[in-house]
């Protein structure tokens, strides 16, 4: 770990810082719009987006490979199939359980299919693999600016609509009582996840998109009793699964996405081992005068 160490400040390898930031950068829209994914449980729809996204990246690459465009770069390809994608997610929803099955699952798979015929028409050497299971060491200070872009912009709406989604997580039905539009709150929380999936796709890639937006929330549920809570151990995970993983996959040249999520795998199975033996210390404790004073003074 020293050579990695030693790499984030070398001037001759910038890549690793970029790659540091982008981690820490990304980590609170993770751990925010994570949140809400594994709250509202719609980790099936958050997958559906991820895999869409594909086609945004093979078109983008075509395009440029064609007519070169250089703005219409895959970050941004992404983001347009993230977010057309998110919408037809949500239109599907309206159907009921069935229709929106079906359509969710189309989605998945045309998304996907789309992306690969666009990357096997493009010209030139593309390596898929980066994205579908992520390299987050090619990452350029272009590609932070759009990181920092979208952060901004997942984070402020996430708590601007902070009263809706919450009601939206808890009490749906309470809350279309009420008169609260749910269906559009839903829509915008899809939107969020789009968003998110393009900085995970730069981060763990297409395949592993679901283990990052889900278990660094799902691991933090272990230690958090609030929404607000869980936000913000959850972003804090996300930083250190990010961190952890990319110092591991540069010490020991391994896939910096499958490193990230080894991490986070990890961190999720040891909380839940700590958990259940907490519980059933707790369970086999006496409850008696004398215990109870003596946890008392602990």
């Amino acid at each position: 770990m020293g050579e990695f160490f030693a790499a984030i400040v070398s001037p001759n390898v910038p890549f690793i810082r970029y790659a540091l930031i982008a981690g820490i950068l990304a980590a609170p829209a993770f751990g925010v719009v994570g949140s809400y994914v594994v709250v509202n449980r719609i980790s099936y729809l958050a997958g559906a987006i991820a895999h869409s996204v594909l086609a945004g990246i093979g078109l983008s690459l075509f395009l440029r490979s064609r007519f070169g465009p250089s703005w219409f770069t895959p970050f941004w390809g992404a983001f347009a199939a993230a977010m057309v994608s998110a919408l037809l997610v949500a239109l599907a929803t309206k159907s009921g359980r069935q229709r929106a099955d079906s359509a969710i699952s189309i989605v998945w798979a045309l998304g996907t299919a789309i992306g690969v015929i666009f990357l096997t028409r493009t010209s030139g050497f593309v390596d898929p693999m980066a994205y579908l299971f992520g390299n987050i060491l090619l990452l350029s200070a272009a590609d932070l600016v759009g990181i920092v872009v979208l952060d901004i912009v997942v984070l402020a709406v996430a708590l601007l609509f902070y009263p809706q989604l919450f009601a939206l997580s808890f009490d749906q039905e309470f809350a279309e009582v009420r008169g609260m539009p749910t269906q559009a709150h839903l829509t915008i929380l899809l939107l969020l996840t789009g968003a998110t999936v393009v900085l995970l796709v730069s981060t763990v890639g297409i395949v592993l998109v679901i283990t990052l937006l889900t278990l660094p929330a799902a691991t933090a549920g272990f230690f958090a009793r609030s929404l607000k809570r869980l936000m913000i151990v959850a972003s804090i995970l996300s930083a250190f699964f990010a961190v952890a993983g990319i110092g591991v996959s540069y010490a020991y040249d391994l896939p910096s996405g499958a490193g990230i999520v080894l991490f986070t795998v990890t961190g999720y199975i040891v909380a839940f081992v700590i958990t259940k033996i907490t519980a059933k210390n707790v369970g086999r404790r006496p409850t008696n005068e004398k215990t109870e004073s003596r946890s008392l003074s602990i």
